[in-house]
């Protein structure tokens, strides 16, 4: 028989230094959330300019004679299918920068919340041989299989856990140094385990 996943909630006490911020400053969790958005954009955008537009060598019609305004080429701006002026380029930087300080407060901030909303569940492990269903059965014990995004948060993304989530559909396994308020924030419910929660601690909290 298969071995069932590590499902107990355990009522552990949460480090006041991170999951109890006594401010919240939504100022700067905004910035921290669009900071996210901004980093993950891909730069995919590009336009051509008139030099990069094939066609238009010939020159449309003589230079004087018709009456019509002069052009030397068909690919100008104000013409259809000319070059774009002002276009994307593809190498333009929209990454947001903030200091290592001000994302683990907004981190923290953002933690609190989730604990305050009653979002937070701590666990004391999760076992599983790779199957879906044990992950299933995780996220039904404690109500996160019907709620639109739930974020398990573990310390070491093993290759079964990989395995046994990644076709569900509402779930994000994710390594809890690699949390971030965008992830923390969007989630319905943010399952934690005790390992996890040590790392966390350490990491936000001012634990060497």
């Amino acid at each position: 028989m298969a071995e069932t996943t590590a499902t107990k909630k355990t009522a552990t006490t949460l480090p006041k230094s991170v999951f109890d911020v006594e401010t919240t400053n939504h100022e700067l969790l905004q910035l921290a959330y669009n900071a996210f958005l901004a980093n993950s954009r891909p730069n995919l955008a590009k336009t051509l300019r008139r030099g990069e537009v094939s066609g238009g060598g010939k020159k449309p019609w003589k230079q004087k004679g018709t009456g019509r305004a002069r052009f030397g080429s068909s690919r100008n701006p104000i013409w259809r299918k000319g070059g774009i002026v002002f276009g994307p380029l593809g190498n333009e930087n929209y990454s947001k920068r903030l200091s290592t300080e001000a994302k683990r407060v907004a981190l923290r901030q953002a933690l609190t919340l989730a604990a305050k909303a009653n979002e937070l569940i701590i666990i004391d492990d999760v076992k599983t041989t790779g199957k879906t269903k044990e992950i299933v059965a995780l996220l039904k014990q404690h109500g996160a299989d019907t709620v639109k995004s739930a974020v398990l948060a573990v310390d070491t993304k093993s290759a079964d856990l990989v395995r046994a989530s990644r076709n569900i559909q509402n779930l994000t396994v994710k390594q809890a140094t690699y949390l971030n308020v965008f992830t923390i924030l969007n989630a319905d419910k943010l399952i934690m385990t005790k390992a996890a929660l040590k790392l966390v601690e350490a990491w936000l909290g001012g634990k060497k």
